[in-house]
């Protein structure tokens, strides 16, 4: 009996050595990478082409002190955040889970057993005990790597989920910024608004006096105070969405709504003029959607070796040994000894095309996963050329815009210098004013959106998770 119970043993063990593992191996797919990003410049191309913006560090980038206390804040209290977080545990735990299939289960117990045989049926009126102490394991055998692809697709998984909060953390990162760029770009309307308003109630006064001294007429005064009131209802506007902003930037860190601490003012904020984006091959390594695509497609690929195993017969190994006995002092001796060892396989025949049905989901799956991938690589060229081209044309725009504010301030000088003189009229002065007032609103948009082009070309380039 020992005899066979070796070679049975030795069977097995060289059948666990010699298995296989069904399912194609994961190869990455073709990612069509380009030569370069679409709208950078030929001296971006060509200086320092490996160096790149998604390398450095948030608050490198970022180097307001207030903001950087802001994204700190964020980054642990965050909703978003710590739901990804917690997808990682549970992936953990999943892959934890899945792996506990390729081992043996070993289960021991104690079984007290009483009895009294009815002396009506001729048994003897006795009380009849016996302790049973036993140990079983139970063990399929992973033949054809059913349940080590299980634990690959898992584990590819639980990779995706760590990239996933990775991505989470840099959209926040880009969310904060440029929500906080907002407010203060908000806070130079108002203070633009609030200087203009103080134009114009000067203005409205000496309007006031020419038109008691017989200078104008009323009609000036009304003018006059039509630009005041519109620049007190800009203010009203501005001071809501000023506190509604301050309430966006509380959702994302996670608190409830209050005040927002101010650092640098919109216009001191610091911009690099030329801005590094690397090679585009970097950008399948560094951004974090890409990397958990391709980790789900590697999940979805293993999971066509586990439906493709099923198709195999299915080998298992049970045993299980103990001590029974009437007496406990005779519990663990040679006599009291019990054992069984099986061997047991299972071969599906019939399933009215279930396994190859299975078969042919998870490579429909895995080809879903190759076009989401290829998508995914896409779309973050698409989107870091656009990053690239909005800094450059933004840049443009801010710097012809501010030659316009330039020009108005001097024409509504000019004017309101002919206007006191009597040489012209006050209409020339208040269509100066309304231009000035616009072309500084819409200044500070510009100053605006060129920040956000550089927040919007970090989080396209990858970066901020690091």
């Amino acid at each position: 009996m020992h005899t066979i119970t070796r070679a049975a043993a030795a069977i097995l063990t060289s059948m666990v050595v010699a298995g296989c593992t069904v399912g194609p191996n994961y190869q990455r797919p073709p990612a069509g990478a380009p030569d370069a990003f679409r709208g950078q410049t030929g001296d971006q191309a060509s200086a320092a082409p490996a160096s790149s913006l998604g390398d450095e560090r948030w608050w490198q980038v970022f180097q307001d002190e207030a903001l950087q206390g802001l994204i700190r804040a964020a980054l642990d209290n965050n909703y978003s955040v710590r739901m990804a977080a917690a997808r990682i545990l549970e992936a953990q735990a999943q892959l934890g889970i899945t792996r506990a299939d390729q081992f043996p289960a070993v289960s021991a117990g104690v079984d007290v057993l009483g009895e009294r045989p009815s002396v009506a049926l001729g048994y003897p009126a006795e009380n009849i005990g016996a302790l049973e102490v036993q140990a079983s394991v139970a063990w399929q055998l992973d033949f054809w790597g059913q349940f080590r692809r299980a634990t690959e697709a898992a584990r590819a998984q639980l990779v995706a989920s760590e990239w996933g909060r990775r991505a989470v953390v840099t959209t926040l990162i880009g969310e904060v910024a440029s929500a906080y760029f907002g407010l203060r770009a908000l806070d130079l309307e108002l203070e633009i608004s609030r200087r203009t308003l103080a134009s114009r109630q000067e203005s409205l006064q000496l309007t006031q006096v020419r038109e008691q001294g017989g200078a104008t007429s009323l009609l000036d005064v009304r003018q006059a105070e039509q630009l005041v009131y519109g620049a007190t209802a800009e203010i009203v506007t501005l001071e809501r969405e000023i506190e509604q902003q301050e309430n966006f930037i509380s959702v994302l860190l996670g608190s409830n709504p209050a005040a927002v601490v101010r650092g640098r003012a919109l216009t001191e904020q610091p911009h690099p003029p030329d801005v590094p984006a690397g090679l585009p091959s970097m950008l399948l390594e560094r951004r974090p959607d890409i990397q958990q695509a391709e980790l789900q497609l590697v999940a979805a690929n293993a999971q066509i070796g586990v439906a493709r195993s099923a198709y195999f017969p299915q080998i298992a190994l049970t045993g299980s040994g103990g001590f029974e006995s009437t007496a406990l002092t005779a519990l663990f001796t040679g006599p009291s000894a019990i054992w069984t060892v099986a061997l047991g396989a299972t071969q599906p025949i019939f399933t009215a095309g279930r396994l190859k049905s299975n078969v042919n989901l998870a490579r429909a799956q895995t080809e879903h996963a190759v076009v989401q991938y290829q998508k995914t690589i896409q779309t973050a060229f698409t989107e870091v050329s656009d990053a690239l081209i909005a800094h450059q044309r933004v840049r443009e725009s801010r710097e012809k815009q501010e030659a316009l504010v330039s020009v108005l301030q001097d024409r509504l000088r000019l004017a309101y210098v002919r206007y006191r003189g009597g040489v012209d009229t006050q209409l020339d002065a208040l269509d100066a004013d309304r231009d000035l007032f616009q072309a500084q609103l819409d200044l500070a948009q510009i100053r605006l959106q060129e920040l956000l082009s550089v927040v919007q070309l970090y989080k396209a380039l990858g970066g901020g998770w690091q």
